[in-house]
């Protein structure tokens, strides 16, 4: 069941990878994080994307969410997350190429976990991609729900970044 407003995010972990190694300028090793924890207290924009480095995600979606980051910030939200079904050295990387540092924190559910806890799973195994997300953003606060926006096939409507920023 995909989760809705006023649930609260499930418990769960996803990886971050922040820092690059000086000489091969690779993402070094991602670390855990407890979902719980690090919404405690705040405001959280969440947005999934199929996959890191796809045309939609990296021409409209993630960049949309980066250019807005003053507008989010102006409006309360504490963090703004990105997060797909890739690991955390491949999120690090698009980030980097994407300047989402310091604006977007790229989030990994590398097994997709946390996309199967929160009901946005995807099967694309029939397109060679084997298991994702589906194209998606919620708001929540202090851990609870206030928006959600799951897009149907092929749509880019309420996952954007000027409709969440509406719904903040």
């Amino acid at each position: 069941m995909t989760i809705k407003v006023g649930d609260r995010l499930p418990e769960g972990t996803l990886s971050e990878s922040t820092e690059f190694d000086s000489t091969t300028h690779c993402p070094l090793k991602p670390q855990s994080l407890a979902v719980g924890e690090l919404v405690k207290g705040k405001t959280i924009v969440l947005f999934g994307v199929p996959g890191a480095f796809t045309p939609l995600c990296s021409a409209q979606h993630l960049p949309g969410f980066i250019a807005r980051c003053d507008q989010f910030k102006a409006k309360g939200v504490d963090e703004i997350w990105c997060m797909a079904v890739n690991d955390g050295f491949v999120m690090a990387s698009w980030g980097r190429e994407q300047k989402a540092d310091g604006k977007v924190r790229m989030m990994a559910d590398g097994s997709a976990h946390y996309a199967k806890a929160l009901g946005v799973e995807l099967d694309l195994t029939e397109k060679g991609m084997g298991m994702r997300c589906q194209r998606f953003a919620l708001v929540a606060k202090d851990g609870v729900v206030t928006y959600v926006g799951v897009e149907a096939p092929g749509k880019f409507e309420v996952s954007n970044a000027e409709t969440v920023l509406a719904q903040v």
